[in-house]
C-alpha cells in the first residue's frame, strides 16, 4: 500500500488526542456534506425548473419554423407542400402572424393575432391550455380564441355575445394616413376560448382560423407567413433544418424552437450558471474549515512527523499525507452528501412533499449531469483546499 496514503487513514481514522482538533475536524466535515446536499439540491431544482418552463414553449412553439427571409407572407405551393412531405417530418401547418389593434367595449390592447390551420394541433397541442370554452373553430370563420391576459385587460369573457371583439390591422401601402377610418381593415369576431400558458404568450396572442386571418390581411388563399413543423421522434431538429435550408435556398429561413426562443433559453442558462457560481462559493467557504483541519492536525502530529522525517521520508512523502488525508476528508462529505441528497431528490420528483402552491410541487429532476458537476466541483476544491494546507509542511517543521 501507498505509505503517504496507509498513515492518512490512520490518522483520519482515529481521534486526536486534542479533542479541539476532533471538534474542527467534524465541523469540516459536516460542512463538505451540507455543501454537497445544497449544490445538488440547488441544481436539481433549477434542472425541474428549466424543464418545467420548458414544456410551455414546446406546448405553444413548434420543433421547426420556416419564414420569408423578406416580407411578411409567401406563397405556399405544390413544390414547397412535397418537401414538406419528407421523412423525418411528422406533420406540419401553416399559419399566419400580423400585429393587430383590438377594441372591446371601452377598452383596447394591442396583440398578435394568429391564424391556423386545422392541421395546427399536430404540431402544438395549445387546445390543452384552454381552460374555458373551446379552442379555434374551423367551421365558424368569425371566433377567436384569447389568452387570459387578453382577456383581462378587455375584460372579455368566452361566448359573450353582447358585443364583438373587434380586430383592426392597418392596409398595406406607403405615405401618411389621411383618413382613420379607411386606413384599417377590420373584422369583428366572437370569443369562444380562453387560454392561459406564460404571460408573455397570453397577452401576445389570439388566435383564430387561417381564413379569418386571411380575409383581414386581404391575403390570397395561398399566402401565409410561416409554416411549423413536427419532427418524428428520434429525429435530429438540427439535421432537418440543415436539409430544409438547403432544398428551400436563402429567401426563407429555418429556426429551431431554441432559436426561436434563444432570449429565454439565454436567461435559463445565465440563472443555472450564476447559481452554480453562487454555491461553489459558498463550497469554497466550507473548505477553509478543512484547510484549518489539516492545519490543526499537522501542528498536533508534529512530532510524528519529525519522527518519520528522521527514519527517512521526504517532506513530499509527508505533504502527501495530509493531500490524502483532505482528499478523503472531502470524499467521505461528498459520499455522505450525495446518499443524503439524491434520495432526497427522489422523493421530491415522486411524491412532491415540497409546494410551491395547494397544487404544484417543486419541480426537480435527477440528472447524472448534476451528480458528475458536484462530484467534480467538490472533488477539485477539496483537493485543492488540501494542497493549501499541505504547503504549511516544509523542512524546518520537521527537522
Amino acid at each position: 500500500m501507498n505509505f503517504p496514503l496507509y498513515i492518512a487513514k490512520r490518522y483520519l481514522g482515529t481521534k486526536s488526542s486534542n479533542n479541539a482538533i476532533n471538534i474542527i475536524t467534524l465541523i469540516a466535515t459536516l460542512g463538505v456534506i451540507v455543501s454537497t446536499v445544497a449544490l445538488f439540491i440547488v441544481l436539481s431544482v433549477f434542472s425541474g425548473l428549466k424543464d418545467f418552463s420548458l414544456s410551455f414553449i414546446r406546448t405553444a412553439d413548434p420543433d421547426l419554423k420556416i419564414s420569408a427571409v423578406e416580407g411578411k407572407s409567401f406563397l405556399f405551393d405544390e413544390k414547397m407542400e412535397k418537401l414538406l412531405l419528407r421523412e423525418k417530418i411528422a406533420a406540419y401547418t401553416k399559419v399566419i402572424e400580423e400585429r393587430v389593434f383590438l377594441s372591446y367595449g371601452e377598452k383596447s390592447h394591442v396583440a398578435s393575432i394568429k391564424g391556423v390551420d386545422s392541421d395546427y394541433l399536430l404540431v402544438n397541442r395549445l387546445d390543452t391550455a384552454v381552460y374555458f370554452g373551446n379552442w379555434v373553430n374551423y367551421d365558424a370563420k368569425y371566433t377567436v380564441v384569447v389568452g387570459s391576459a387578453v382577456s383581462s385587460a378587455l375584460s372579455i369573457g368566452s361566448y359573450d355575445f353582447l358585443e364583438s371583439l373587434k380586430i383592426y390591422v392597418p392596409k398595406p401601402g406607403k405615405g401618411y394616413i389621411t383618413n382613420p377610418k379607411t386606413a384599417f381593415n377590420q373584422v369583428r369576431a366572437q370569443t369562444i376560448g380562453i387560454y392561459r400558458l406564460t404571460d408573455d404568450i397570453d397577452k401576445k396572442y389570439v388566435y383564430s382560423n387561417l381564413s379569418l386571418a386571411q380575409d383581414l390581411l386581404n391575403y390570397e388563399p395561398n399566402q401565409i407567413s410561416g409554416i411549423e413543423l413536427k419532427i418524428e421522434q428520434g429525429a435530429s431538429a438540427t439535421d432537418v433544418q440543415e436539409d430544409l435550408k438547403e432544398l428551400l435556398g436563402d429567401k426563407f429561413e429555418v429556426k429551431t424552437r431554441q432559436q426561436l426562443n434563444s432570449v429565454f433559453y439565454k436567461m435559463l442558462n445565465t440563472e443555472n450558471l450564476v447559481s452554480y457560481l453562487v454555491f461553489t462559493l459558498i463550497l469554497m467557504i466550507a473548505l477553509f474549515n478543512v484547510i484549518g483541519a489539516i492545519v490543526m492536525m499537522i501542528i498536533d502530529k508534529r512530532e510524528n512527523l519529525k519522527t518519520l522525517f528522521h527514519l527517512g521520508s521526504s517532506v513530499r512523502d509527508i505533504r502527501k499525507i495530509f493531500v490524502f488525508q483532505g482528499f478523503l476528508l472531502t470524499l467521505f462529505g461528498l459520499f455522505v452528501g450525495l446518499t443524503i441528497a439524491i434520495p432526497f431528490v427522489l422523493l421530491q420528483k415522486k411524491y412532491g412533499f415540497i409546494m410551491i402552491t395547494q397544487s404544484l410541487a417543486y419541480p426537480v429532476e435527477f440528472r447524472l449531469i448534476n451528480v458528475m458537476v458536484v462530484m467534480l466541483t467538490i472533488v477539485i476544491l477539496g483537493y485543492l483546499a488540501a494542497k493549501i494546507a499541505s504547503a504549511r509542511i516544509s523542512k524546518k517543521l520537521v527537522e
